[in-house]
């Protein structure tokens, strides 16, 4: 009975104002789904052009490959809290403000756009050799090696990579709330750790693990679909 009293004075679901923490999970759920749109995009090209980069031995494509392979290995390595507080002024330029959902997104593409690219050309250089040297004996072109051979063999690796980044992208979103960026991330410390009001801390914290488990099982079940190995 203790414990009991112990927890509800602890943990108090009076002090949760409904409608905004609803609103701050409906900018937490639309600020990952853009960003995990707009890293699908820019981390798949990158990720081919390392790829197609790498395989040439023309001396401007293995200098392109280096290029492209130091700016991911860089941006994927500053902490995204770091990164986030650096290109400031880059969002502020871009998006014409500092704060709100939409603050974020620069920092948030830059950041795991390079990491879901290295899982992308992982994901080709898996693809059997044998099937891309046949593919080429038939006089396939490079776009055609690509778009009928090269994507389709490694689209559940990719859709699994891309589950990957788009829970690390969740949590991205929780860290760039700090510093004002709204959703679950702000609401949790700004309305709940700095209000010593643990039970909003506790309903984000909840709210965001539900998110990432919908992201997992929807991403395990695409991958199960697709995977006809």
């Amino acid at each position: 009975m203790t414990n009991v009293n112990g927890f509800q004075s602890y943990f108090q679901f009076n002090q949760v104002d409904w409608a905004t923490m609803w609103q701050a999970t409906f900018e937490t759920v639309w600020l990952s789904a853009m960003s995990v749109i707009l890293v699908a995009v820019l981390g798949f090209l990158l990720g081919l052009m390392l790829y197609q980069t790498g395989q040439s031995q023309r001396p401007m494509s293995r200098l392109l490959n280096g290029i492209v392979a130091l700016c991911v290995n860089v941006f994927r390595s500053i902490p995204f809290i770091i990164l986030i507080v650096l290109l400031i002024p880059l969002t502020k330029g871009i998006m014409g403000t500092m704060i709100g959902p939409k603050a974020a997104i620069p920092a948030l593409i830059i950041s795991a756009a390079p990491f879901y690219a290295r899982l992308v050309e992982l994901a080709f250089h898996e693809v059997d050799g044998g099937v891309l040297e046949a593919t080429r004996s038939m006089g396939a072109s490079k776009w055609q090696l690509v778009w009928q051979v090269l994507l389709p063999e490694s689209l559940p690796a990719l859709v699994s990579g891309l589950t990957v980044t788009a829970i690390s992208l969740i949590g991205y979103t929780a860290m760039a709330g700090v510093i004002g960026a709204g959703g679950l991330g702000n609401l949790a410390y700004q309305d709940g750790f700095q209000a010593n009001q643990n039970t909003i801390t506790l309903v984000a914290t909840v709210i965001i693990l539900i998110i990432v488990f919908i992201c997992q099982k929807t991403g395990d079940l695409v991958v199960k679909r697709i995977d006809h190995r």
